[in-house]
């Protein structure tokens, strides 16, 4: 029989060699804010990541309603991404009822944003993310971020970025294959409210809504006629309606149209894995094709 010392000597060696496994092993405890952001964050971190998103598949970003246990991940969070330009204005009520000690990283600073007039103001556009041009800028945002919390994995952070960023750029081709190609009378659709602006001004294609922005404001009775109108005169012939939105009034509006469905767009928020959109790239991909297809439709 083996002495019992001479066995704990043995095992003296590989208990330290576990001991001393590197901090990279550990992995990063992440909150953001919503699934969108969620995926492209998971992109970067990869393995090292365990990110949790606060605003869940199929959920409206701007009129969300955090929970208690949305307070607890956000106060475990080492990280904590939101998208901002007004996006999240629920998100300093969380921080305080959280007991949350750090900074948000705010990922689409640096990105050439759009300003539309709303009620009389200028407000900035927060749909930066339908452009894949401007989620390489995210890229590099949440890659800088994450570096910093964990630099013994800043090398794996930066080859996963590097790899996403050329994801996107063939999302950004895919897309322009599809509507360089459709007459520019034709690159005009009806949405549930004004989402799609940055996909407009990437791709030259015009969407028409009856809400604003946010998802909270309301449409007056005025507003709908006036558009009703103009649907008519630019002969808008085809109409989406939103996963995270109540799709009554573009109904209501095509119906006095004459605008035909084409179908459901993922917007604001991802699908469930069982959807067609779980991932960005496969959300950009579907709506790519969805609006190509309705476009070929009314052509």
């Amino acid at each position: 029989m083996i002495p019992h010392r001479l066995l704990l000597s043995a095992a003296i060696p590989a208990l330290m060699a576990l001991s001393t496994t590197p901090a990279s092993a550990e992995t990063l405890k992440v909150v953001a804010s919503f699934t969108v952001l969620a995926d492209v964050v998971k992109q970067v971190g990869g393995d090292h990541v365990d990110v949790k998103s606060l605003v869940g598949p199929n959920g409206d970003p701007h009129e969300f309603e955090p929970s208690p246990a949305d307070a607890k991940n956000l106060n475990a969070a080492q990280v904590t991404f939101v998208s901002g330009e007004g996006l999240e204005g629920w998100m300093d009520r969380l921080i305080t009822a959280s007991g949350y000690k750090g900074k948000p990283v705010t990922v689409s600073e640096g990105i050439n944003t759009r300003t539309m007039e709303e009620d009389g103001e200028t407000i900035t556009d927060p749909h930066v993310w339908n452009s894949p041009v401007n989620v390489k800028i995210w890229v590099a945002n949440i890659e800088k971020a994450l570096s910093s919390a964990d630099p013994a994995d800043a090398a794996a952070f930066k080859a996963n970025a590097e790899k996403y960023t050329q994801t996107l750029d063939r999302l950004n081709a895919y897309a322009h294959s599809k509507f360089d190609q459709v007459a520019g009378d034709r690159r005009k659709v009806l949405t549930s409210h004004d989402a799609f602006g940055y996909f407009g001004r990437e791709y030259n294609v015009s969407f028409l809504a009856p809400l604003g922005l946010s998802t909270e404001s309301e449409a007056s009775a005025a507003d709908v006629a006036k558009l009703i109108e103009q649907i008519k005169s630019e002969h808008v012939k085809a109409y989406f309606f939103e996963n995270s939105n109540d799709p009554r009034l573009v109904k209501q509006v095509a119906k006095a149209t004459g605008a035909e469905p084409g179908g459901e767009l993922y917007v604001e928020s991802l699908s469930d894995a069982k959807g067609p959109a779980p991932t960005y790239e496969k959300m950009f991909r579907y709506n790519v094709d969805q609006l190509a297809a309705a476009m070929a439709k009314s052509s």
